[in-house]
């Protein structure tokens, strides 16, 4: 009988059990009143059903049938197994225990389903009595399971079927209670994202508030606070809108002035920062998180160390030497609390760590952006916007980065100075070998230290010029298109990518020694220390060497990873010096005009003995020299002069641009400048004609009047909410220069500043935007402007001109009323007709240009085809799980996948060697200095050493593999991409910002080149080193594998939970980065236009609302990784305790103490490597988004091809030049609207033919499509009898020749400007 009368009641099981099964009786009865109850009421309103809203409620349902199944196996195999062995009272109350289990789990599945499945709310929340329950039984389950256990030690008797059945229910018992508990941080997040944007001004419309600024103790511990947005990641494809929030003191609006203050302090409020003053100005906003972080990491590095304090005792109680009574079990829980209270220090080290960086990298992007509208026109010339972008793209991001190692110096101090002690308590004096093999190990960090840190350095300035070049070509690759050139500067931009591939294959090379070396810089400490026991006659016992090699396991991390903490060290050194550098340039002298409010005199502009110089180290030979300008408010003052007389840096000197040499300037009122070449925004026609001011809809509909736009509208399928290209690409010239002059005219300023505009408009344009804006709108206001077209001159009441033009191209204005005479000199000269004005049009063909009849009256057309779409789109993002084939096709892009499978062969074997090396030392070794040695101590030495040595030469060809492969597959994928971008079509160009190209240039190619490759290297290698310890561990104790599959099934799911959430967020990463860029690109290209409106301040508050976009998916991709670390930690541990359990547990002598002792060491890495497995799976999936992004514009459609062979035209064509256009119809994009709709005329050879019509018309479209840079949509253009679309690009577009309307002007000499690449 089971049942001892004189045992304590609450101490025996089957009293235990039978007071379970009379509560799970009451519970069933409590839980079918209340199903009734529920479905009455249900059925009374009538409810229509929905889907579930409760946390985790598949897999709840799922444990509650589990459970049921469970007992319902355990009441049939109890039954047939006392049915033969006869019945008794204790036999029948745990068989009614089993019965009434199965029922109750039973119920509660299908009353959560019955519940929750008529749900009209999708209720968050489970009925109280089911939480309440779920605690009762996890309580119960783990009490029973202790019961359990005193029972067999006081009877020695094991109740095998309730120990089995206690601890199913308390690992089920587990889940159940921790989402009975989850519920209330869950209704929480819920209440605080309704309620917060109501109480914060903080929230972005459609956004959530934060979860992590209001979450409480418990869920900050748990980081409870990411369970709404990883269950919504769950539901839904997450966008921007569902990520909440970043708290405050994580907001770059709150942290960028801090630093910015900081910067100035250091630098004595001059532009004198240093690369050391940058670093104490980051720190200074992070201090706070650098000092708890490395509190946590200390606590973290020595609860690493409690496993080796103690594994020669645990060893010793396996082998029966026992210092007190339940020795055993204390032992267990050291190990227990040792790995809890390690698993939540570093997680939070790690997520603080994130955070901080995240802090660091918004603060310094918003520094660099802030310089970028601050910097000189003279500094601007040596960085480049491709440089710029790197600062921001990659210098900035190392820094953030960098935090992951701020604390990896003095933290392997710690651990070596702990791992040395341990050594010493165990191996006495040997440890002294250990001291000098680790010494010479940190020692050789300075050399190679050093050679990374140049090799990082090559490597990022070829990438600076690299990346220089590509933003030249991308801003110019109109112009290479219409000339055919593309192909020749793709060669440019292949040959720099040599270069860089150069200092990349010595790098990663270089990494591979490196990592080779490090990783067998542990071995070689423990061949040193064991063979100096040797020597020393130190005895080698199995517990002092288990505990030895526990603690080189623990110390082998740090060591390996001190040479990338050093790599990574040098490159934010490198780093922060280019940012310091760049940081350094002079601004433009805010001082060299002195501002004035209007009001305070009569004088707008006034220039008293100005001399001005575009090089300020060039003082001796100003641009403009002896300048004396005074205009008064409500002056209408007209600029002329030469090309090249200085006409501009007048306007210049005015706003500011120019640095003075001497003199003064006062500039009284706001300004509004309209610069020569037009500076359109990315964005709305609107945003870009109100530039940040409130709308005021009667004055807007008189600027769009004023300047011609109105019918420009019209014929725009959005009107002004039509969405403009980057550089305005969609809209023509003319266009874009009138949406600038009304983006001035609507800023009511007090003086205006006109460079030219009206050259880019048609005579009759020009005159009427003269007239209405300068002449009517502007009547009042003081207007200077720049102009070649006499006719404008009347009107101003004041005129400046050239008065000489010295040979050191130093200029004098002088008023044009006291050189009369000289004026009409230059206007004779210059304002003679092309055309006597007496001669009529003789000879001259005026051809109207026939189309379809299905236009109206007002030039729209009927077009049905095509749907109304904007040319820019939102940037493509993939969706769901990265499909296996991305994988599949990095890893086969090199030699095919050939070295794949060698790379998985050598990581094998080196898991193999190792886990021998160590199973050779544990069994070699005596149990204690009584028991004999199995073999000598040379053989164990000599066999250890060769089976070391072995490992080592593994890891060296596994770091050279890599290498191999990694650096094949990132050439390979960087030509396919740079090949398939130069030869996308024109519309591609058009309809695809800028940044969006660099940031896959720059930051995705920079993942393919350094990161992927050694991310999914070490996904196989923790996979292998996982399956190599449960192997040692179920070796000891098979039983272990019960527990280890249903943890292991836990994790995979846990991660699965997880993945959409985190993946999504990633993408999220990558597409928000690109409007950084974007904007900055924009701003540096605008710059001028953005100061002289005065609207730097509107522009920063930009950059930080993107910045802070940016920051948001990042910060809470890195909280869901905790998140998910810290439960994969908790099972890790649950199963290693119970594996302890099992050992402690099983009588003496059952198993061998020296592998059980083995087994307990590697379980002590077990939480850690089943975490990092899951961990850099994850990671791995994110990363591998770059690759995902580099393959979409690997297939961007191409072009027709270059050459047709088939179909070559002679050397001689065209001979004629006639062209003919038959019933030509044109879009920019299958769904934009027809540009131009049937066209048919015919150009004659030989013949000069002007193509006239106002703004908008087609005219450049026509060109376009000449060149094919618009393939037609119907029609055709003939050129001396052959059809262009039927032979190749390069055979059309090199015999044609063309002057296009914006200027480009290539990086180089005038030599290299006059002449073909």
């Amino acid at each position: 009988m089971f049942y001892n009368s004189a045992m304590n009641p609450l101490i025996n099981p089957i009293f235990l059990h039978g007071c379970v099964a009379s509560i799970q009786f009451l519970f069933l009865i409590v839980l079918f009143i209340t199903w009734v109850w529920k479905r009455f009421k249900l059925d009374q309103t009538l409810v229509p059903k929905q889907s579930s809203g409760c946390l985790f409620y598949k897999q709840t349902l799922f444990c509650s049938l589990v459970l049921s199944l469970f007992n319902l196996v355990l009441c049939f195999l109890n039954n047939f197994y006392w049915y033969r062995n006869g019945w008794t009272d204790e036999k029948i109350v745990t068989l009614l225990n089993a019965v009434l289990g199965a029922l109750v789990w039973l119920f509660v599945s299908v009353y959560l389903h019955t519940l929750v499945s008529n749900s009209s709310t999708g209720p968050r929340k489970y009925p109280s009595v089911i939480r309440l329950w779920w605690v009762f039984f996890f309580t119960v389950s783990c009490y029973s399971l202790v019961v359990d256990y005193v029972y067999y030690k006081k009877t020695q008797d094991l109740v095998s079927m309730l120990f089995v059945s206690d601890s199913v229910s308390s690992f089920m018992g587990l889940f159940l209670c921790f989402v009975g508990l989850s519920y209330k941080t869950e209704e929480e997040s819920q209440r605080n994202n309704l309620e917060e944007p109501l109480l914060s001004s903080g929230v972005s419309r459609g956004g959530v508030a934060s979860t992590y600024e209001n979450a409480s103790f418990y869920s900050l511990l748990t980081f409870s606070w990411m369970n709404s947005v990883i269950a919504k990641g769950n539901k839904k494809t997450l966008d921007l809108e569902d990520v909440p929030q970043l708290a405050k003191i994580d907001s770059v609006k709150e942290v960028y002035p801090v630093l910015l203050n900081k910067v100035e302090s250091l630098s004595n409020g001059g532009n004198q920062i240093t690369a050391f003053g940058l670093t104490k100005a980051l720190l200074y906003i992070v201090w706070k998180d650098v000092a708890i972080t490395g509190l946590l990491a200390l606590v973290t590095s020595l609860t690493s160390f409690v496993g080796p304090y103690l594994i020669e005792a645990f060893v010793q109680y396996l082998d029966g030497q026992r210092d007190y009574k339940h020795q055993g079990f204390v032992l267990v829980a050291a190990f227990l609390v040792s790995k809890v209270i390690g698993c939540f220090t570093q997680r939070h080290w790690y997520f603080k760590l994130q955070q901080a960086g995240i802090r660091a990298r918004s603060a310094i992007v918003a520094m660099i952006y802030q310089k970028g509208l601050t910097i000189s026109g003279q500094s601007k010339q040596g960085n480049s916007s491709g440089e710029i972008i790197n600062f921001m793209a990659v210098d900035a991001e190392r820094i953030g980065d960098y935090a992951w190692y701020m604390h990896d110096f003095w933290i392997v101090l710690v651990q070596v100075g702990v791992a040395l002690w341990l050594l010493y308590r165990n191996l006495g004096l040997a440890f002294i070998a250990s001291l000098i093999a680790t010494i010479l190990v940190l020692l050789a960090n300075i050399p190679l230290g050093n050679i990374q840190e140049k090799l990082q350095d090559d490597l990022m300035k070829s990438k600076d010029k690299r990346m220089k070049s590509t933003s030249e070509i991308l801003r110019n690759m109109r112009i290479l298109k219409l000339q055919g050139w593309e192909m020749k500067f793709l060669s440019k931009v292949t040959k720099l990518r040599d270069e860089e591939q150069g200092a990349l294959k010595k790098y990663m090379y270089t990494l591979s020694m490196t990592s080779f070396i490090f990783w067998g810089a542990p071995i070689v400490v423990a061949v040193a220390t064991f063979a100096t026991c040797l020597f020393a006659g130190i005895p080698l016992e199995s517990g002092k060497v288990l505990s030895a090699l526990a603690t080189f396991k623990i110390l082998q991390e740090p060591i390996y990873n001190l040479p990338d903490s050093i790599s990574v060290f040098f490159q934010t050194k490198v780093s922060l010096d280019r940012i310091a550098t760049y940081l350094r340039l002079n601004d433009i002298d805010s001082s060299a005009v002195s501002k004035v409010s209007r009001g305070s005199s009569e004088t707008a502009v006034e220039i008293i003995n100005g001399n001005f110089s575009w090089d300020s180290n060039a003082s001796s030979n100003p641009t403009l020299k002896d300048i004396n300008i005074r205009v008064n408010h409500g002056m209408r003052v007209a600029v002329c002069g030469t090309v090249g007389s200085g006409k501009s840096s007048l306007l210049s000197c005015i706003l500011g641009e120019v640095s003075k040499v001497s003199g003064s300037v006062k500039v009284e009122g706001s300004k509004a400048y309209v610069a020569q070449s037009a500076w359109i925004q990315s964005g709305k026609i609107e945003d870009n004609i109100l530039f940040g001011r409130e709308m005021d809809r009667e004055r807007y509909e008189k600027v769009l009047e004023a300047c011609s736009l109105k019918k420009d509208l019209e014929i725009l399928s959005f009107g002004d909410q039509t969405v403009i290209g980057e550089r305005g690409i969609n809209l023509s010239g003319g266009q874009k220069q009138r949406i600038q002059i009304a983006r001035a005219l609507y800023q009511d300023a007090d003086i205006y500043l006109f460079d030219d505009p009206f050259s880019a408009v048609d005579a009759h344009t020009g005159s009427h935007l003269f007239k209405e804006c300068m002449l009517q709108f502007l009547d009042s206001k003081t207007v200077i402007y720049i102009t070649h077209q006499v006719e404008f001159l009347p009107a101003a009441d004041l005129i400046l001109m050239e008065g000489s033009h010295k040979p050191e191209s130093t200029t004098t204005f002088s008023m044009l009323e006291a050189i009369l005479w000289t004026l009409w000199v230059h206007i004779k000269k210059h304002y003679q007709p092309l055309i006597p004005w007496g001669q009529p049009f003789k000879n001259k063909r005026v051809v109207v240009p026939r189309r379809n009849t299905n236009d109206d009256q007002n030039g729209k057309s009927d077009d049905s085809s095509g749907s109304k779409a904007q040319l820019v789109q939102e940037e493509e993002r993939e969706k769901g799980r990265v499909g296996f084939s991305v994988y599949w096709k990095y890893v086969t892009t090199a030699y095919g996948g050939a070295l794949a499978p060698i790379i998985l062969l050598v990581v094998i074997l080196f898991q193999v060697l190792q886990i021998g090396s160590n199973y050779w030392m544990a069994w070699a070794s005596p149990v204690s200095a009584s028991d004999p040695a199995p073999v000598t101590s040379s053989t164990l030495i000599i066999v250890y050493v060769a089976l070391s040595a072995g490992c080592a030469l593994c890891v060296l060809a596994r770091g050279l593999l890599i290498a191999t492969m990694a650096y094949k597959a990132a050439t390979i994928l960087f030509h396919q991409m740079h090949l398939a971008i130069f030869r996308s079509p024109m519309s591609f160009f058009d309809s695809t910002p800028s940044g969006r190209i660099l940031n896959r240039a720059s930051t995705d190619q920079s993942a393919v080149d350094l990161q992927i490759p050694y991310q999914v290297a070490s996904f196989v290698f923790a996979i292998i080193q996982l399956l190599g310890i449960i192997a040692v561990m179920s070796q000891c104790a098979w039983q272990v594998i019960i527990i280890f599959i249903p943890v292991a099934g836990m994790c995979v799911w846990l991660q699965q939970y997880y993945l959409p959430s985190a993946r999504e967020m990633s993408r999220l990463v990558g597409v928000c980065k690109g409007p950084v860029i974007q904007n900055f690109a924009e701003t540096i290209s605008g710059s001028t236009t953005i100061r002289s409106f005065d609207q730097q301040a509107r522009f920063q508050d930009t950059n930080l609302k993107l910045n802070d976009d940016f920051s948001r998916p990042k910060f809470h991709a890195a909280a869901a990784m905790e998140w998910l670390g810290i439960r994969l930690d908790m099972l890790s541990s649950f199963t290693f305790a119970v594996f302890l359990i099992f050992l402690v547990s099983i009588p003496e002598g059952t198993i061998d103490a020296s592998i059980a002792g083995l087994a307990a060491t590697y379980g002590l890495t077990l939480n850690n490597l089943q975490g990092w497995a899951v961990w850099t799976l994850t990671n791995l999936e994110n990363k591998i988004i770059s690759v995902e992004r580099i393959f979409q514009y690997s297939s961007i459609p191409s072009e027709p091809p270059l050459i047709i062979e088939s179909n070559r035209p002679d050397d001689q064509w065209p001979s004629q030049g006639e062209v003919d256009i038959r019933h030509l119809q044109v879009r920019y994009a299958p769904h934009m609207p027809l540009v131009l709709r049937g066209l048919t005329c015919t150009f004659t050879g030989g013949k000069k033919t002007g193509i006239v019509g106002r703004t908008g018309s087609g005219k450049s479209t026509l060109i376009q499509t000449l060149f094919r840079l618009v393939e037609p949509a119907a029609g055709q253009i003939l050129i001396d009898g052959i059809n262009i679309s039927t032979i190749g690009l390069h055979d059309l577009r090199s015999r044609l020749s063309i002057i296009p309307q914006d200027p480009t002007m290539f990086e180089g000499n005038y030599p290299k400007q006059l002449g073909s690449p």
